[in-house]
């Protein structure tokens, strides 16, 4: 039933993993309009060759989620009848040092959005609205995140997030607008910008640069594999009930310290340097971060029993894969780090 699917931010990180996987993994035979501001994160070079592989399924519309009158252009010419809203600032660090973009995108940008699906609601089929984990705040030893657990957001970056997914339920409630909401674990996997933890120490071991890791390293997360989380977003898109939040989770409790420790092993294993210290001894710690939360932990038992979802990858299997990725995209990690990919985009979109 799903025609014309608006994916927002669909250059960055997940975005970008989440158009090839509906293209290339599923049997979704309708087209793909994929709207992005191209910031620092979103990269074209991300979706190399699925305009030509796909010319008459996949459209590039660069545009900001801000612009209201963009917005209604979009949704006339491309009749658009589904959303998938992954399109956010999501890095803590930045929105401590300036949160004024994290409002402006997080919150005014969603609310743009669901007013322009309001606007054209007779054919819409769902407004899919994906969030993250860390607006439910930190917790301790014990338990993990449900989709009952009460909002406690300790960033800049986590409130605008929280602001973004009340909106979205208060439009389901509201104005009787379909929506599904996901929050997720942390991701890894293809594609990443280099600024978040994985892709950083596995480009600074390579380098045999410092590995830096705030606080003691205890600080735990659970990781999820990219490929997984887009697979559970395309379940709870076509299965999910419509007003309904669903926790997806990669089963993979892990101190940061032990996440950097596994990356310096497999880097050792599979590219060994003769008379070379282990890349362990790269480590080093480093104040930590205000406001960092110590634990998360999802509980996605919900999407599990109800739609029969769980990952495909394990910490080690996926891992694997992501290290092997970046050793054998080193151009694209060298224009990505370099800052090129953005004069491309100058030179091609202004």
């Amino acid at each position: 039933m799903m025609q014309n699917i608006l994916v927002t931010g669909g250059c960055g990180f997940i975005g970008s993993n989440f158009i090839r996987y509906l293209l290339e993994e599923t049997d979704f035979a309708g087209r793909i309009i994929n709207l992005d501001k191209l910031t620092y994160a979103g990269n074209p070079e991300n979706l190399a060759g699925i305009d030509e592989k796909f010319a008459q399924r996949y459209v590039f519309q660069k545009a900001d989620i801000c612009d209201r009158a963009e917005l209604q252009r979009i949704f006339r010419e491309f009749q658009i009848d589904t959303i998938c809203h992954f399109a956010a600032e999501s890095h803590v660090d930045r929105s401590i040092a300036g949160p004024d973009a994290f409002i402006q995108t997080n919150v005014i940008g969603t609310f743009n959005l669901l007013e322009t699906a309001r606007e054209h609601r007779d054919r819409l089929r769902l407004f899919h609205h994906v969030s993250t984990d860390e607006v439910f705040g930190s917790l301790g030893k014990e338990g993990a995140f449900t989709e009952a657990t009460a909002y406690k957001p300790n960033s800049p970056y986590s409130a605008s997030k929280a602001a973004s997914d009340h909106l979205v339920r208060a439009y389901y409630k509201t104005y009787n607008i379909p929506v599904t909401i996901s929050n997720c674990s942390n991701n890894y996997g293809p594609y990443q910008f280099p600024e978040k933890l994985i892709p950083l120490m596995i480009l600074n071991a390579l380098e045999r640069k410092p590995l830096p890791v705030y606080g003691d390293g205890s600080n735990v997360r659970d990781w999820l594999y990219v490929r997984d989380h887009c697979a559970a977003i395309w379940l709870i898109m076509n299965r999910g009930r419509r007003g309904e939040t669903y926790n997806i989770g990669g089963d993979t409790e892990l101190p940061n310290l032990r996440v950097v420790q596994l990356i310096c092993d497999r880097l050792d294993a599979i590219l060994p340097e003769s008379g070379a210290p282990p890349r362990r001894e790269l480590i080093t710690f480093v104040k930590d971060r205000p406001g960092h939360d110590w634990r998360y932990a999802i509980d996605f038992s919900k999407l599990r029993g109800e739609l029969g979802w769980t990952p495909a990858e394990s910490f080690e299997t996926g891992i694997d894969k992501t290290i092997r990725w970046y050793l054998e995209r080193r151009e694209w990690v060298e224009r990505v780090k370099s800052g090129e990919y953005q004069n491309w985009i100058k030179a091609h979109y202004g």
